[in-house]
């Protein structure tokens, strides 16, 4: 599963990819985006043509830095604007480059040398403006030369190809063209990632070496800003060493108001396999296993060490060698977790502490056991019937996920009995989403067909599936599987709703009517689907 990475924590799912985002916009208004924005956008043939005149006075280049610099501003301002201007006109000089190989697929040579000088103008702006707010590190330099040569020559070989009908040569052009094209890409490529690391680097070390709550927290909002650009960000930051930095700050009590601040970065971090990795060095997993039982922790702080085990255990990682230092600890953080499902004071909350137990039981039978034994099925069924905790088809998810999984085990059947479990299910089943928002309706899914997986298996027990019966679960399945508008259309919600179908027909034959026993019953089960995926909607 992915761990719930938005500020609303909504969109987290265990079958979606990790870490949905928590990008945080400007905090500009409408005017100031547009001047700036208007900067980037300067008409880039007349900048050529300045660029071509020589400036005799260099008071007045001294002044253009100055403008840039002033531009860019002073503090926190600056790391903040370096970043985010970077990142702005890198996606420029991506876009140009995009449409420059497309351009020339087509070989439409005007559009090509035009999009080849505004390309060239744009990554000169773009170093120049990176070098009047920054010292430059002398490897940068060599690939900032490196790259202003071939941006010139890019411009150079277009400009002949502007002049000319000999397809023979343009095709020879458009081959050494494509060459430079790529190289120009690859090489600003390493270049924005050398920038952003030597950026990153200065948040690294005001996290490191500052005593400031304020210039820290300051820092590590940054660098949460940043790892929502994407997990090629995220590794950056990783091999520049923020999780060592981050966990340092999660170790000193005197900075305990920001434990919440830096474990949400942490969390964001690890979506990629560096960030797992650099926690598994520091020992990160006993840090958050001392915030999640420490009683004392703010709840914010224990509910982002519950998002960081819920993201280094979805199942999306390909390594799992950090689960072995995990296990460790892991029946602390079970009961930890549990805990906090049931002291959650709002849905949040309870949806990352739901979402690291769900991961949890994926992995270790040992979770599922350890939770009959602190009593998990109690607590989540109240919490259920709690919509200050259970508030979303996403939080549902997570708890039927983990009945799913807790329904393995044979004494789960009598718990869930006794808590009204099988009601709660039924409820579940009927599980339909509220907006149109295709998250929510595929959330909707997963907890309608967990819901029925979960019944079937709770169902080898006589006694669950009679009272299944009885309250007129076969119906609802039936419906479910005849009726493609009543599971949004879900083949994994049919397939379901036909193996507990199929189990509860084993146990009670009476309760299945001739009609249904024929079509959903006695086929075989990929008979019975391809029967029901076809169908349109029918109750006969």
């Amino acid at each position: 599963m992915a761990t719930p990475q938005s500020s609303s924590r909504q969109s987290s799912s265990l079958s979606s990819s990790p870490m949905s985002s928590r990008m945080q916009s400007l905090q500009v208004d409408s005017v100031q985006r547009w001047m700036e924005d208007l900067r980037h956008m300067t008409e880039v043939e007349c900048m050529c043509v300045l660029q071509a005149k020589p400036i005799g006075v260099e008071e007045d280049a001294q002044q253009g830095e100055l403008i840039v610099a002033s531009a860019v501003g002073g503090g926190d301002h600056v790391a903040r604007n370096n970043l985010q201007t970077l990142l702005r006109r890198a996606l420029v000089v991506s876009t140009e480059l995009g449409k420059m190989f497309q351009r020339l697929e087509k070989g439409r040579w005007q559009r090509v040398h035009s999009t080849a000088v505004r390309a060239n103008c744009h990554v000169r702006s773009l170093v120049h403006e990176y070098g009047a707010a920054r010292n430059i590190p002398p490897e940068m330099q060599k690939y900032e030369k490196s790259l202003l040569e071939k941006c010139m020559e890019l411009t150079n070989i277009t400009e002949r190809c502007l002049h000319t009908d000999d397809e023979f040569f343009l095709k020879s052009m458009r081959e050494a063209i494509h060459e430079i094209l790529t190289d120009v890409s690859d090489s600003f490529s390493n270049m924005i990632d050398m920038a952003l690391a030597n950026e990153i680097q200065v948040l690294i070390k005001q996290i490191e070496t500052s005593d400031s709550v304020f210039t820290i927290g300051s820092a590590i909002s940054n660098l949460l800003s940043l790892t929502q650009d994407g997990p090629q960000l995220c590794s950056i930051i990783a091999k520049e060493g923020a999780v060592v930095a981050l966990f340092k700050i999660c170790r000193q009590d005197c900075f305990s108001d920001l434990y919440a601040h830096a474990l949400r970065t942490v969390a964001s971090i690890c979506c990629v396999e560096e960030g797992i990795n650099q926690l598994d060095n520091v020992d990160g997993i006993l840090c958050l296993a001392d915030i999640l039982t420490d009683e004392n922790s703010a709840e914010a702080a224990r509910a982002e060490a519950a998002a960081v085990v819920a993201q280094i255990t979805s199942p999306h990682h390909t390594s799992t060698q950090h689960l072995a230092s995990f296990l460790e600890s892991m029946h602390d953080i079970v009961t930890a977790l549990i805990k906090l499902c049931e002291s959650a004071s709002c849905g949040e909350v309870f949806l990352l502490a739901s979402a690291a137990l769900a991961n949890i039981t994926f992995f270790d039978s040992m979770a599922c056991e350890i939770l009959l034994q602190l009593n998990a099925i109690h607590i989540l069924l109240q919490a259920c019937r709690d919509r200050q905790r259970v508030d979303t088809p996403y939080s549902k998810d997570q708890v039927v996920t983990i009945l799913a999984n807790l329904s393995v085990l044979e004494q789960s059947a009598p718990e869930v009995l006794q808590e009204k479990g099988i009601e709660r299910l039924l409820l579940l089943l009927g599980e339909k989403p509220s907006s149109s928002s295709p998250s929510e309706g595929a959330a909707c899914e997963r907890v309608q067909q967990k819901a029925a997986v979960t019944l079937a298996r709770l169902s080898r027990d006589p006694d669950v599936a009679q009272t299944a019966i009885q309250l007129k679960a076969v119906p609802r399945l039936i419906e479910l599987c005849r009726s493609p508008a009543e599971r949004n259309n879900s083949d994994s919600v049919l397939v379901a709703c036909l193996a507990a179908l199929r189990r509860l027909a084993a146990g009670c034959p009476d309760s299945i009517e001739a009609a249904d026993h024929q079509q959903l019953i006695k086929p075989r089960l990929v008979d019975s689907f391809l029967l029901c995926s076809n169908m349109e909607e029918s109750f006969v």
